[in-house]
């Protein structure tokens, strides 16, 4: 069947039809659905996990960055072969990973095997998410359309994170910590079965060049870094292991700085960091999802393991940071639009100080309400810095940029997460040594966070300024040079 090329720069086959295009974005949806929720309803099983594999904190931290770590190495290289091969192909094979990835996960018997299984299901992620945005842009060619469908997606992704914890709770109280993989293969194979059936096949007219070196450049120094960062504790920081690993991703980032600078197609444009409001994004995502990965996972363990509380009963504390997360992303995306970002970003920023300084005096008494408040709080922080980020990094860029821009964003998240749960386990592991109490240890991690939050509201100020506007406009005057 021969391509048919569109005039906005894609190319897609003539079977099967894009006449029901509200079917495909549900299709999307259900892929947003899995990757989104994989996220946050393993961290509720991980107690049982811990209790049934025999894991220390490293082991329950690898299951969580082995998802997240290959995500965010690999997500730039999926867009590039979903461009050049086919998005509904990767897309499907993305599928198919991710569900052979779930169900290994359902029978492994080894803290090993299955933070592998987890690389795997991060594998086949890294195929999703962007691939189906970019089907869902395909198949909406009108701008109030198109942004219409981005909204449902974006509403999607937090109805994801928002069922994660309560849905793993219930799953792991009455069927086991196994359940939460098994959740995955009904709703994926839908998705595999549906996507064969009525999403269009696409490729961009002109497909990024594949740049394997500096892809393996940024596996290396990601993976080494996590992996001294969450196995110092146990070798000791100035064991030639860890300065090893350390010295190997800073020389993995140097090549891949310098590699970018002299290839003609590198996997990320150097130059778009030269756009402050772009860099305080690529910054924003690292440190919120850094935050908010770290403050999940220390909090999971707090509420079964410090107060005793079930599966289902963590995961229902939590619902207060889901809830405010769903309110307040849209309400942000208005402020953005009308006022732009800083309304957000500072407002995000104070929200996440007020969240951390509360929990830096967490004690295993701690009234249950303070809790909820601080939950609340950090989840309409995330809600309200997603918006931002998102238009903080494709702002002023040119269009045939704007979804590489968006992509390096993504993984700038992901990064965030994956350095988040590391740095998070690897303080309490060290410190409760010291102190003895998993309370006490977890306090300088809030504070990280409070001085985290503290750059969130610096970058809201500066990437706001005419400054940083101005320098947007020569990075847009420079990349369409």
């Amino acid at each position: 069947m021969p391509l048919l090329e569109r005039n906005d720069g894609t190319s897609t086959a003539g079977r099967p039809s894009t006449n029901r295009p509200n079917l495909v974005l549900g299709i999307c949806c259900l892929s947003l659905l899995l990757a989104g929720m994989d996220v946050t309803i393993v961290n509720v099983a991980l107690p049982s996990i811990q209790r049934d594999l025999h894991a220390g904190l490293s082991g329950l931290q690898w299951v969580l960055d082995a998802y997240t770590l290959v995500i965010a190495s690999l997500l730039m290289l999926s867009g590039a072969l979903a461009d050049r091969y086919g998005r509904r192909l990767t897309f499907q094979v993305g599928l198919c990973l991710f569900l052979a990835g779930s169900l290994l996960c359902s029978v492994a018997h080894t803290i090993g095997a299955l933070t592998a299984y987890r690389a795997m299901q991060g594998v086949g992620a890294s195929m999703l998410n962007p691939v189906a945005l970019s089907i869902i842009v395909n198949v909406f060619p009108a701008p109030a359309d198109r942004a219409r469908a981005v909204g449902v997606w974006g509403a999607v992704g937090g109805l994801a994170i928002a069922l994660g914890p309560a849905l793993g709770g219930v799953l792991t109280l009455h069927l086991g910590w196994r359940s939460v993989f098994w959740i995955n293969l009904p709703v994926g194979l839908g998705a595999v079965v549906l996507a064969a059936l009525f999403v269009p096949e696409s490729k961009a007219a002109r497909a990024r060049s594949i740049d394997l070196p500096g892809q393996a450049l940024v596996f290396v120094g990601l993976l080494s870094l996590v992996y001294a960062v969450i196995e110092a504790p146990r070798l000791g920081w100035g064991s030639l292991q860890t300065m090893g690993l350390l010295l190997l991703s800073a020389m993995a980032w140097t090549g891949f700085l310098l590699h970018a600078r002299r290839s003609a197609t590198p996997l990320v444009d150097l130059r778009f960091f030269r756009s402050v409001p772009f860099s305080s994004a690529a910054l924003l995502a690292v440190l919120a999802f850094a935050s908010f990965s770290g403050f999940l996972f220390l909090n999971t363990l707090y509420l079964q393991q410090v107060r005793g509380l079930s599966a289902l009963h963590a995961g229902l504390c939590t619902l207060p940071l889901a809830l405010a997360m769903m309110v307040c992303a849209p309400l942000s995306g208005r402020l953005v639009a009308q006022y732009g970002t800083g309304p957000s970003l500072l407002l995000s920023g104070a929200t996440f100080l007020l969240s951390a300084f509360m929990l830096t005096a967490l004690r295993p008494g701690t009234p249950l309400p303070l809790l909820l408040v601080s939950y609340a709080l950090f989840g309409a922080g995330i809600g309200l810095i997603n918006p931002a980020i998102s238009t903080s990094a494709v702002s002023g860029m040119p269009l045939s940029q704007a979804g590489v821009a968006a992509a390096i964003a993504s993984t700038s998240r992901q990064i965030g997460a994956a350095l988040g749960i590391a740095f998070a386990g690897t303080v309490v592991a060290g410190l409760r040594q010291r102190y003895g109490a998993f309370t006490s240890a977890t306090h300088p991690v809030w504070w990280a966070i409070c001085g985290g939050a503290l750059i969130i509201l610096l970058c809201g100020w500066a990437s706001s300024t005419p400054w940083a506007r101005a320098s947007t406009t020569r990075v847009n005057d420079l990349l369409q040079a």
